[in-house]
């Protein structure tokens, strides 16, 4: 009788979700032909986010380079100070911003990535990343610029903040609560599909492929994940970048060690890793589709991966302890350095020099491929990649839950936050149950789609963001910036 509960129940959701996949299917198709539609090989949306960062990169003076040592001071907390208003301190903002980029991406993405395009698609990752810093730098600066205190004490803001009264205050007042309303509606829809229920699905895949016997408790899977979730999620900002905080670092660290000691045990392939990385980015496999599908896979992989210039990230920045807006977005372009420099391309090299991307079985698509990687020098290591994804995925979906209920509550003015909650935590278990696949190319879509309104506004508000640099920069160099934190050898 058990079982045939459970079996009636899978039979309803996944009824339920067919229906979902055909009513949305057509919406899918229409939108990746209009973000995905390619100049000259190039992707809109890709080269949308490309001219951002250059932009960006140039209009701020290459801030993410010449500011790099400083972020790092702000991030060990030198500059923090409990007075100042905000909900929650530099790093708590910087993890809770990596929580929901770090993980699947980094891991699955990577190797898929290598798969189509070969190992050029390193460097133009790489590259996109390095650009991003600045990216994320102008959209965290505007983010803190424009948040607003809410009755009960919260902080609110984000993109959808800075686009409706940063253009007002240019006279572009209705242009800016469009791309506003824009913003929050994709924003809000793509966490619950890309944010919420493919990161549930893609961790079950990740312990079935380990713990085959998983697949007999899926719905238990699903129960238990749910249940986590909702606990967290039903808390603010100051409990999910807790859990962030805790979570983040431990699982970063703990993959880099690893990949670290592949590495290690591979040091006389490095070199010959990199020249292949350099050559195949100029002279690629056919599998890349040439020099563009090349560097389309590379740069595509780092702007997921990272999220720079989508501005999801800037809603939890927004939060953050300080008066100083630009202190903010100098801490926040470390991200796409850690996300896509550091770990990104860890990842790549350990499937390089390993040979996994090329002698792994057909069948081993994105996460199986790199646990092979690692499977091939740490054995047991597997496991521990199941273990790290799973909290990846986990950390993300609440950091998601966040993000898309602050774009419901703008939209709704702060009304039925209950309603997009119980969305939410339900969107976890149906991911984590069944295989949503319209759903979940559907929220893509809308989460590439929010990088259009928000870069956008930023390109626009740029100048006010480059003032409020030079003067940081100058009281900075003067040694006009007090110091609240401890001594040590990040002074500025």
């Amino acid at each position: 009788m058990h079982n045939d509960l459970i079996l009636a129940a899978q039979f309803s959701l996944d009824a339920m979700i067919a229906g979902f996949d055909t009513v949305l299917n057509w919406g899918v198709t229409q939108l990746e032909r209009s973000l995905f539609f390619s100049v000259g090989g190039l992707p809109l949306v890709i080269g949308w986010l490309l001219l951002g960062a250059i932009f960006f990169t140039v209009r701020m003076g290459f801030i993410g380079v010449r500011g790099f040592r400083h972020a790092i001071a702000v991030l060990l907390g030198r500059y923090d100070n409990p007075d100042e208003p905000g909900e929650v301190s530099h790093f708590q903002a910087v993890a809770t911003a990596l929580s929901a980029t770090v993980g699947l991406g980094n891991i699955a993405g990577v190797a898929i990535a290598l798969q189509l395009g070969g190992p050029g698609t390193v460097l133009w990752m790489t590259l996109a990343g390095l650009l991003g810093m600045s990216s994320k730098f102008v959209e965290c600066v505007l983010a803190q610029q424009y948040r607003t205190l809410r009755a009960d004490g919260t902080v609110a803001g984000g993109p959808m903040y800075y686009l409706s009264q940063g253009l007002a205050g240019m006279g572009l007042k209705p242009l800016g609560q469009g791309l506003a309303v824009a913003f929050a509606a994709c924003c809000a829809l793509g966490a619950l599909g890309g944010g919420n229920m493919f990161q549930a699905n893609q961790a079950y895949a990740a312990i079935a492929h380990v713990i085959p016997t998983v697949g007999d408790y899926r719905v238990l899977y699903g129960l238990v994940l749910t249940a986590v979730v909702g606990l967290v999620t039903l808390g603010d900002i100051q409990r999910i970048s807790t859990v962030a905080g805790a979570i983040i670092p431990t699982m970063i660290g703990l993959y880099l060690m690893a990949s670290l000691w592949v590495l290690i045990l591979h040091w006389a392939e490095i070199p010959a890793a990199v020249r292949l990385i350099v050559r195949q980015a100029w002279q690629p496999e056919a599998i890349g589709g040439g020099a563009v599908g090349v560097m389309v896979q590379g740069i595509r992989r780092a702007l997921f991966s990272n999220s720079a210039g989508v501005g999801s990230a800037a809603i939890a920045h927004a939060a953050t302890r300080t008066q100083e807006p630009v202190r903010e977005g100098i801490v926040a372009s470390l991200e796409p350095f850690i996300d896509t420099v550091i770990i990104c391309n860890l990842t790549a090299l350990v499937c390089i020099v390993t040979g996994a991307y090329r002698n792994a079985p057909d069948s081993a698509l994105g996460f199986e491929l790199v646990a092979t990687a690692f499977g091939n020098v740490v054995t047991g290591f597997p496991l521990v990649l199941t273990v790290a994804v799973c909290l990846f995925a986990f950390s993300t979906i609440v950091s998601w839950a966040y993000y898309g209920e602050q774009c419901w509550r703008y939209l709704t003015g702060d009304r039925w936050t209950v309603v997009y909650r119980v969305a939410y935590v339900g969107g976890t278990f149906v991911g984590a149950v069944t295989q949503p696949s319209a759903v979940l190319a559907f929220s893509d879509m809308m989460l590439f789609a929010i990088a259009l309104p928000n870069l956008l506004g930023c390109m626009l508000l740029s100048n006010q963001v480059a003032a409020a640099l030079r003067d940081y920069w100058q009281r900075l160099q003067t040694g006009a910036m007090p110091i609240h934190g401890i001594g040590g050898l990040f002074q500025r």
